[in-house]
């Protein structure tokens, strides 16, 4: 028992020579303090007696990120339609992968849907128990259900994950497609034969069954809510195209607007309170893949609050870069994309996303003036060295 005790005390350390990006901006060749893995003090203080001292002069000391939308892991579970490998190896990958990508608190989005296979609620259900259990040395991790509305089957399960605090984030999908004449269809075949292999009839039985289902799955939508609410769970909507849509989400009291159509719903969404979630890859492919508002026009227009890695961890890492590189904003506010503000619509603002004193000490090392993730020489999850590339 004393040698356990004995090895969960944490060193204190001292960095010392970085310049460090504070909440009110850069600081330089300062001092960063740790203690039992979170930040105690920021400064151009001496090195106190008792800590371990870390030169890091001439690096750049950032926020860790955090990831509060993103499923790039399903391709290391399902790398090709039908091809699957065990979850447990795929966290194991996705975990060092996030590393690599500077993302040390990350929100696994899984999607609960009324598609068989990746989708599925048995695999939802197979990936939180993996999440929650597969040991690693990663990257924080938190249960984001991607809940789509046609999925009505086991309804109790999901309001049980959200009264254990099972879930950390809900967002409320529906990616059916409005009708199944067969221009509709062909394109929504595209895609769901991307993820599993069934032919286009099957996939049209799936979808009429999907939609005599909508009616249900919007009452328990609304349950949903009200239990995700009563236990202080943040909501997220997804996609709203429409301004009544907005209005829905408003209703709902929605705290997190992903992916909005557009400036003038995003504006809205800010309106009533939600901070807007876009996806990194918008802005460095230059545009929306399913040609909603690109993410640059957006933040020009002030209507971003978050950015997230959405199907692409290495686009989080160097969107704040592009942005600044654009003349959109200055690199001190463009990382608060990335860090502070998604901690903040997630609701753990209060421990992590910035550097500061009493917050976790999750943080990235990286040389400057290099735009991709190959600039992270370390990364340190609550004063952890938990990856090193130099």
């Amino acid at each position: 028992m004393k040698e356990q005790q004995k090895a969960k005390v944490l060193p204190k350390i001292a960095l010392q020579g970085a310049d460090v990006l504070t909440p009110k901006g850069w600081l330089q060749d300062a001092t960063v303090l740790i203690e039992d893995g979170k930040f105690t003090e920021i400064g151009h203080t001496l090195k106190p007696s008792g800590f371990v001292s870390i030169d890091v002069t001439g690096l750049q000391l950032l926020p860790g990120i955090v990831d509060i939308h993103g499923d790039a892991f399903e391709r290391m579970i399902c790398p090709r339609p039908g091809v699957a490998f065990p979850i447990e190896m795929a966290i194991v990958e996705n975990d060092r992968t996030l590393l690599a990508n500077g993302i040390t608190t990350f929100y696994y989005s899984i999607t609960d849907s009324f598609e068989p296979d990746l989708r599925s609620r048995d695999t939802a259900r197979q990936m939180i128990e993996a999440v929650q259990n597969t040991p690693g040395q990663g990257a924080n991790r938190c249960i984001h259900i991607r809940h789509e509305q046609a999925n009505t089957a086991n309804h109790d399960e999901l309001c049980d994950w959200l009264e254990t605090g099972t879930i950390q984030l809900l967002s409320l999908n529906n990616h059916l497609p409005p009708s199944t004449d067969d221009a509709t269809l062909a394109r929504y075949t595209k895609g769901l034969q991307q993820r599993i292999k069934l032919s286009q009839a099957e996939i049209r039985v799936l979808i009429e069954a999907a939609l005599d289902r909508q009616a249900e799955g919007l009452q328990q939508f609304e349950q949903l809510v009200d239990r995700a609410h009563q236990r202080g769970i943040p909501v997220a909507s997804h996609d709203d195209e429409s301004e009544e849509m907005v209005q829905i989400s408003a209703k709902r009291q929605v705290s997190i607007a992903e992916f909005p159509a557009s400036i003038a719903l995003a504006a809205q969404s800010q309106a009533y309170g939600a901070s807007v979630l876009m996806g990194a890859p918008n802005l460095v492919r230059g545009g929306s893949h399913v040609g909603y508002m690109s993410v640059a026009d957006a933040v020009q227009a002030g209507v971003v609050d978050c950015l997230c890695s959405d199907y692409h961890y290495p686009s989080l890492f160097h969107a704040p870069f592009k942005l600044a590189q654009m003349g959109l904003l200055p690199f001190e506010q463009a990382w608060k994309l990335v860090s502070t503000h998604p901690a903040q619509a997630a609701r753990i603002g209060d421990r992590k996303g910035a550097i500061s004193p009493g917050l976790d000490a999750d943080f990235l090392l990286i040389q400057p003036e290099n735009a991709l993730p190959s600039a992270i020489v370390s990364v340190y999850i609550k004063g952890q060295k938990v990856a090193c590339y130099d």
